[in-house]
């Protein structure tokens, strides 16, 4: 059976090359027992695609069970499965045959087959290896006949990597990936599924049928569609039922589609508390501050190197450095230091002297403290400062809560 007739079968819609290539790999699939893990959006349409598989192999007089594993609560799934035994839990008046059982010799398609818990994943694993289970409460070991399709819209490698799925499992399930296309990829597609949509929608409704003029064929298609074929379907059925001029507009049609001006830029979600950063911050701040600071003490080395030696032209260069290196070194009063790089002037008064040519200048020599304690102390200190006294603007501008910056200050003797 050719891809078209495919199409025609299962009611599918469209012409874009990636749904194509999903159906090939579907009908070829099909004949074979492999297990298949179909990925995809959300509304992309993954069940169709396993009733393609199952309709087009040799178990298709068998039964087709479509098991939603998201929807089942993780302390019956087991018995939802599997089957249980008369008694082996609150609740279990009789034996109850489990899906594996029932759908002997036909195919489950377990759709959302991430969420399933590592349990039952142990379970799952052990049908695939040798077609046995057992029974919730039951020791005697069942055998089943049952080819698997799994489905789901989430990254199921990255599950593993966090411990969340079974690596061996995945590794089974996944023998033939079928992934199937989002929407916003298939845009050639969007307007043929309206006009499908909206056509059946019309008979259904004994409504008159809708014409889109071009701007709103415009809109639907760069509209991303995070909802894929189920999103547009249902938008197809509200302008059928709600709109009452046939003749659809684009500001007509945007009254249906939801506003998508948000910005798509990353950003960060914090998942913690501000309480749980505060120290961890102030740390890094200081860090990052003599961090900065060695840069500039080895662009000062790298100069004088370079000019053979000469100190005091390299410092009288460059000013700024210097300002820069000891811009937390406090004077009396509170004033702010700033040093001058004074140039070298010959000795007049006293030519005879051995001693060097210049007069010399004062200099002082400060040893900055690199302890991390004594840092966090003089950040605090200086913000105080800055603000009055005043914790609440002295915390924000630490970036910690009021409550840290009193705890702070207490345990600094500040």
């Amino acid at each position: 059976m050719d891809t078209q007739n495919i199409k025609q079968r299962f009611g599918i819609i469209g012409n874009s090359p990636l749904l194509n290539r999903a159906i090939d790999i579907a009908s070829q699939v099909a004949p074979t027992d492999m297990s298949v893990l179909i990925t995809g959006e959300s509304g992309s349409g993954k069940e169709v695609f396993s009733q393609i598989i199952h309709q087009m192999s040799a178990r298709k007089h068998g039964s087709f069970i479509a098991v939603n594993c998201g929807a089942i609560p993780e302390g019956t799934i087991d018995s939802e499965l599997f089957g249980h035994e008369k008694g082996s839990f609150t609740g279990a008046h009789e034996a109850r045959k489990g899906y594996f059982e029932v759908a002997n010799g036909g195919t489950i398609f377990l759709d959302e087959v991430a969420e399933l818990p590592l349990g039952t994943q142990a379970r799952l694993l052990r049908i695939l290896e040798s077609g046995e289970y057992l029974r919730v409460g039951s020791s005697k070991v069942q055998k089943t006949d049952v080819r698997i399709i799994a489905a789901t819209n989430v990254d199921v490698y990255h599950r593993v990597k966090n411990g969340k799925f079974r690596e061996d499992l995945y590794y089974r399930l996944n023998t033939v990936p079928l992934r199937i296309p989002p929407l916003h990829e298939r845009k050639e597609d969007i307007y043929l599924l309206f006009r499908k949509f909206s056509a059946d929608f019309s008979d259904k409704y004994r409504s008159p049928s809708l014409h889109l003029e071009p701007d709103a064929v415009q809109i639907l298609t760069n509209y991303s569609w995070p909802g894929n074929v189920r999103q547009l379907k249902n938008i197809a059925e509200q302008i059928c039922v709600l709109e009452k001029e046939r003749n659809v507009t684009g500001p007509a049609i945007l009254n249906y589609i939801p506003n998508e001006t948000g910005s798509n830029l990353p950003m960060t979600i914090n998942s913690q508390s501000k309480e749980d950063f505060t120290e961890r911050d102030i740390l890094y701040k200081v860090l990052f501050d003599m961090k900065k600071d060695m840069v500039e003490l080895k662009k000062l080395v790298a100069e004088i190197i370079q000019h053979g030696g000469n100190t005091a032209s390299v410092l009288a260069d460059n000013p700024q450095y210097i300002n820069q290196l000891y811009r937390d070194v406090e004077l009396p009063g509170g004033q702010e230091h700033t040093f001058t790089i004074q140039q070298p002037a010959p000795n007049i008064n006293n030519n005879n002297s051995n001693n060097s040519d210049y007069y010399a200048h004062d200099a002082e020599e400060i040893e900055e403290s690199l302890s991390l304690i004594d840092k966090e102390s003089d950040l605090i200190k200086k913000a105080l400062k800055k603000h009055k006294g005043k914790r609440k603007f002295a915390a924000q501008e630490l970036g910690i809560s009021e409550r840290t910056l009193y705890r702070k200050i207490k345990e600094l003797n500040l």
